[in-house]
């Protein structure tokens, strides 16, 4: 499907806050990066968004052609502005995510978009992650891991995306495969912009706080904190997953505080919830490398430096793009699909075995990925 070594790759990325769409090139073998490519953002109008959160919590049974037509106009008019592209890695917009359950459900059909672009497209990568008793995510890890060694880290690292759900990657580069057992350890930290930005759009009508300057003015209820931490999904080991509505008792609890208070409340969460994410990591990390949007507000960093102990500090200040380190990641994971290579492994998802996994869309034409096999027996 891929000619052999270093490729073109394009990757999209439509997170669990509702903002939009980035799309990012990288030129890679699926195993390390060789360049960065072009980038570029198209941002989801409010009709858009509306639709989307209202299929929230939605599976394919119960009908969201609305929101997958939505989701595939605006890849189909991001993706159309790039060229020369060898593969795409579509995510899609996931809806609903029930691990263990139902399963995992990012909206959007790839073969449409194989059939107007013109060029392969992998998608649907979290599924068979799931049906091989994974959580299905995190799947960022692996390009974590190739991103560290592009960085030169040489004692263990993290990165911290703070996107709707918080997630973070443990990353040691002692190892050469980051499918190795002891490589990585990635799991999901708990919410991070998703309350924020909900709140912030039903109280003031404004899309999220910016540089958190609301939540410096206000100050966090001790109680809704502490009955926010004692939730179960604090106390389970890692790799663990969370849906973005999975904390909807933390919206409600703060909806008796002023404007302030309830945005310092819901994001002490996010700082609090991602300080016990270190103390599970097998080591204290030497720096937190923050994505994400989370990574801009000021007020999350600061307490993030108080609260951890690391040195905390946004990717940008080691070269990297913030802004577009989950579009690359899966135009990392496309390459590597494509090649029958894991994407996941058990210390990033819970998967039984390094996994491959996705649907490759040739235009004109739809075939599943290679099956999972054990790629990195022990």
């Amino acid at each position: 499907m891929l000619k052999t070594g270093f490729v073109k790759a394009l990757g999209t990325m439509s997170g669990t806050s509702l903002d939009g769409v980035d799309a990012a090139v990288i030129e890679t073998d699926g195993v390390t990066i060789k360049a960065f490519g072009t980038s570029d953002y198209r941002p989801y109008s409010a009709p858009e968004q509306l639709i989307l959160r209202d299929h929230l919590g939605r599976w394919p049974e119960d009908g969201v052609s609305h929101a997958a037509k939505v989701v595939e106009d605006a890849h189909i008019a991001i993706m159309s502005s790039f060229a020369d592209v060898d593969v795409a890695g579509f995510h899609g917009q996931t809806l609903a995510h029930d691990p263990g359950g139902r399963g995992t459900h990012q909206c959007g059909d790839g073969q449409r978009l194989a059939d107007e672009l013109g060029f392969p497209v992998i998608w649907d990568l979290r599924a068979n992650d799931v049906a091989q008793g994974g959580q299905g995510a995190p799947l960022a890890p692996f390009y974590h891991f190739a991103l560290a060694k592009w960085i030169g880290a040489d004692t263990p690292v993290a990165f911290l995306n703070l996107g709707g759900v918080g997630n973070i990657t443990w990353v040691d580069p002692k190892y050469d495969d980051p499918a190795s057992d002891g490589a990585l350890l990635a799991f999901d930290t708990g919410p991070a912009n998703a309350p924020i930005n909900d709140a912030m759009q039903e109280r003031l009508g404004i899309g999220y706080d910016t540089e958190g300057q609301l939540a410096a003015q206000g100050t966090p209820e001790p109680d809704i904190i502490a009955a926010f931490l004692a939730n179960p999904y604090f106390s389970r080991l890692p790799p663990k997953s969370l849906d973005r509505d999975e904390f909807v008792g933390l919206s409600a609890a703060v909806t008796g505080l002023s404007n302030a208070d309830a945005i310092a409340t819901l994001t002490k969460a996010v700082t609090e919830s991602v300080a016990h994410a270190i103390t599970q990591c097998p080591k204290i990390p030497a720096r937190l490398l923050l994505c994400g949007g989370g990574r801009k507000n000021v007020t999350v960093m600061n307490e993030l430096k108080a609260a951890t102990g690391c040195d905390v500090i946004a990717v940008e200040d080691v070269g990297l793009d913030g802004d577009m380190l989950e579009a690359q990641a899966f135009a990392f994971l496309a390459v590597r699909a494509a090649r029958g290579l894991p994407i996941s492994a058990p210390k990033t998802t819970g998967v039984n075995r390094p996994t491959t996994g996705g649907r490759a869309a040739m235009p004109g034409d739809s075939v599943e990925m290679a099956p999972s096999r054990n790629l990195h027996p022990k």
